[in-house]
């Protein structure tokens, strides 16, 4: 009875140091890890002795003989992997790195970032004795996408907030939330209070068309809709008109599919998460009855993961249609486009919401005089640059969808670190294995763009933590010299678990896993009156 893998992985490599047997891959130091859409169970050497399911953070781990009708997928795509990917190398199975020897005295280190890459940063430093870590966040609020960008009806993928809780909760670990750096305080106050400063700031804004109409309200990305209906305090408070019977996403990623659930959601079964009050409001009284996905190359070249698309075809009471086949491209050409073919050959059900996968198809312009009225589309055809990179270009004439809500969702984009380099092209601060100048390094979307998942930041940070404590060995770190003024302002861990203990009793009380706090003043309100004191 094997162990399966199913679509909540985090790919953190929790499971693969419990494994007895090494029969899940790719594992740390392995090809293929970190960039992988999830880790795979070989079910030949699987010995079901479910030590995997302990240690995994977020519940992806379950017997073949426990798995859901929409998880039954899984079992073949487990199995399937080792199919062309023997590893009849493995690597030795991955063992936790060894506590490196400090000089004297202790080091003290700044994490600008409170998502996943920056707590996995802090966990990888407090293995080491002799380090003291503090994290930095803007928001009064840490784990970063984890709270604000995993989908609400993915309450399985947030539960990886368990482990950070566990992270925070070492002695050498402490909170300066609600403090933006770069306006509250500078890059040189941490310098002068820290040994070293890590940056793991993500990819806050979202990439854009450049095509007329972009900025017509109704036009919106993806990050500021993502963050509409989870309940982030920037755009917690925004109107979206969902007065539309059809809403277009240009772009087909995880985070379009994303969008593209929820808008075709139940709103009973989304009041049951913890989406924001507001958006659920909102979506109960929404007309959208259809969903388009643009992509303007074909189906082979799909952004959205093969688990998330089993998520997707595995969706009661809403139809998934396929449009825009290219000629020549085999159904079973990959894993993709084989469920891809099987979703296009589902009979439609009348009455029910869709989502349309629309491929070769390309957005030319937004149209609309005070707000968006429809989107100007042209075909695309694929072609092969010298390099081998697949081009879509276009093709034919024009011709405009009717809609009144467009999002964007063809990437994020990192903002310049004030005081650090940033390459332009790439949306990155320069470095090497993490390390920017002795004292200052990067981790997360900051250093190597916007791909991965949650776990490939836990070997992002290791990176740079070996980077880090390197430069301290070497000597080449300089010492503290001073206290940066902001710990009256500030709120420690005693202040996020005050508003962690609001929000869940709120939600317990509507049967809900959590009611978020959505606007600074409250998040203060609450913190001060559950706790004397915000510090600590």
């Amino acid at each position: 009875m094997p162990y399966v893998v199913t679509r909540s992985c985090c790919a953190d490599a929790s499971c693969v140091l419990a494994c007895p047997v090494n029969c899940i891959h790719p594992a740390p130091g392995e090809p293929g890890f970190g960039t992988t859409e999830m880790l795979y169970v070989d079910p030949r050497t699987c010995v079901d002795c479910g030590a995997c399911t302990t240690a995994c953070p977020v519940d992806a781990l379950k017997p073949h003989t426990a798995l859901g009708e929409a998880e039954l997928p899984f079992l073949e795509l487990n199995a399937s992997y080792y199919k062309e990917n023997a590893h009849a190398d493995r690597a030795p199975m991955y063992v936790v790195p060894r506590q490196q020897r400090l000089p004297e005295g202790e080091l003290t280190v700044a994490v600008v970032g409170a998502g996943p890459a920056g707590l996995f940063a802090a966990d990888e430093l407090l293995r080491h004795p002799g380090v003291r870590v503090t994290v930095y966040d803007r928001l009064p609020t840490p784990y970063g996408l984890a709270r604000a960008g995993v989908a609400p009806d993915h309450q399985d993928t947030k539960r990886v907030t368990e482990l950070f809780g566990a992270i925070e909760s070492q002695a050498a670990f402490s909170y300066r939330l609600g403090v933006e750096v770069g306006a509250d305080v500078t890059h040189a106050d941490l310098l002068r209070e820290h040994h070293a400063v890590i940056y793991a700031v993500g990819a806050a804004t979202d990439k854009r068309l450049g095509i007329e109409g972009e900025d017509l309200p109704g036009s919106v990305s993806a990050t500021d809709f993502v963050a509409w209906y989870n309940g982030h305090p920037d755009r917690a408070h925004d109107d979206h008109g969902l007065g539309c019977e059809r809403a277009v996403v240009i772009g087909n990623g995880n985070v379009a599919l994303d969008i593209a659930r929820i808008l075709t959601a139940d709103p009973d079964a989304l009041a049951r998460t913890d989406i924001s009050d507001r958006a659920l409001a909102a979506l109960r009284g929404s007309k959208v009855r259809e969903v388009v996905l643009l992509g303007r190359r074909g189906p082979a070249q799909a952004a959205f993961t093969v688990p998330e698309l089993l998520a997707l075809g595995a969706l009661k009471d809403v139809d998934v249609r396929v449009e825009g086949w290219p000629e020549g491209l085999a159904s079973d050409a990959t894993e993709k486009t084989r469920l891809l073919s099987e979703l296009a050959g589902r009979a439609p059900v009348e009455g029910r919401r869709r989502i349309v996968l629309r491929f070769l198809t390309a957005p030319v312009r937004i149209v609309g005089d005070d707000s968006v009225r429809g989107l100007e589309v042209t075909d695309t055809t694929l072609g092969t640059d010298d390099d081998g990179t697949v081009r879509a270009r276009p093709v034919g004439d024009t011709r405009t969808l009717e809609t009144g809500l467009v999002l964007r969702s063809v990437g994020y984009r990192a903002r310049p670190v004030p005081g650090l380099p940033f390459d332009e092209d790439t949306a990155t601060v320069p470095h090497e294995s993490g390390r920017v100048e002795p004292g200052v390094y990067v981790a997360g979307w900051i250093k190597r763009g916007p791909t991965g998942f949650i776990g490939t930041n836990k070997t992002c940070a290791h990176e740079t933590v070996q980077s880090l404590l390197d430069d301290f060995a070497a000597g080449h770190l300089a010492r503290p010299v001073s206290t940066v003024g902001t710990a009256g302002n500030a709120l420690g861990l005693a202040a996020w678990r005050a508003i962690d203990r609001v929000e869940r009793a709120t939600g317990e009380a509507q049967g809900r896993p959590r009611v978020k706090l959505t606007d600074t003043e409250s998040l203060h309100r609450a913190a001060a009156r559950a706790v004397p004191a915000v510090r600590g």
